[in-house]
């Protein structure tokens, strides 16, 4: 039996006008970028030795950056590029923040149906939004109650349950990180249930045949083709309590009688007795 998590859902906000502070609103355990861009600064790099290709890569993106905030530093309508298109964002209601990246408005789309996101609830997933629409068919569902597993995912049998929704079937307590077993029909008990249902019955008390409570395994009596607890399985006649034959307390059966060795003595005298007075 495991478990798993699922990813924290988020809103988007408009990117307001350039110059004002940034913000963050968490949801669910994640946070949303709002507010305003916050403005690039200059920075400096300082070679130490040889630089690899990818160092020279890393160099040649920031210089870059470098000079794309230095040329639009006076545009107070500029927001930042695009992390989709990769095109500037310009213009107060043309962009908006979220993943702590900028977006135009109509860039900001679910990846599965492309509908736009801007102040609408979406789910990051691997660093891309859906829309909680596609987010939710993309789940597993319970297959007790169907509906989709949002948070912790329990797999049973090959099967996800919500946590809540893993219970024995007869008695419906909740099993989450409690010893279970199935039927063969694969279906759900607790131990004590599946015991109670499953297990021998003493042929003397009808009661069934189970481990007592803190114990893992019971002992079960057979005697002529019939169960019987320990405690169960006495002579008939006199009610001595059977044990192995080395201890003298065997069973002695006679006509289907479970009998101890003096009683079947005396059933087997009286027999005799009986007979003989008919001849």
């Amino acid at each position: 039996m495991s478990s798993m998590t699922r990813p924290s859902h988020y809103t988007t906000s408009a990117y307001p006008p350039y110059g004002g502070s940034s913000s963050s609103t968490s949801y669910g355990g994640g946070s949303v970028a709002g507010g305003s861009a916050a403005s690039l600064k200059p920075q400096s790099t300082h070679a130490k030795g040889a630089t690899s290709p990818v160092q020279e890569e890393e160099v040649d993106a920031l210089t870059n950056l470098l000079v794309q905030s230095m040329d639009n530093a006076a545009d107070p309508e500029f927001f930042g590029m695009c992390a989709d298109c990769g095109l500037k964002v310009v213009g107060e209601g043309s962009g908006c923040t979220a993943m702590d990246r900028v977006f135009h408005i109509a860039c900001f789309t679910c990846r599965v149906c492309s509908c736009r996101l801007q102040g609408k609830p979406f789910y990051a997933v691997d660093g891309e939004p859906h829309c909680q629409e596609c987010y939710m068919n993309s789940l597993e569902k319970c297959c007790v109650c169907s509906e989709p597993i949002l948070d912790r995912i329990l797999r049973a049998t090959g099967k996800p349950y919500h946590p809540q929704c893993f219970t024995c079937i007869v008695c419906l307590l909740c099993l989450d990180g409690i010893p279970f077993t199935v039927d063969a029909a694969n279906r759900i008990h607790c131990i004590d249930d599946f015991h109670k249902k499953f297990a021998p019955r003493c042929s003397v008390c009808h009661d069934p045949i189970m481990p007592e409570p803190g114990q893992e395994e019971t002992v079960r009596v057979v005697a002529l083709d019939r169960s019987f607890h320990v405690q169960c399985y006495k002579c008939e006649d006199c009610d001595l309590v059977l044990s192995s034959e080395a201890e003298g307390r065997g069973c002695y059966p006679l006509d289907g009688r479970v009998l101890c060795k003096s009683c079947n003595a005396l059933r087997v005298n009286a027999l005799t007795s009986t007979t003989s007075t008919e001849l």
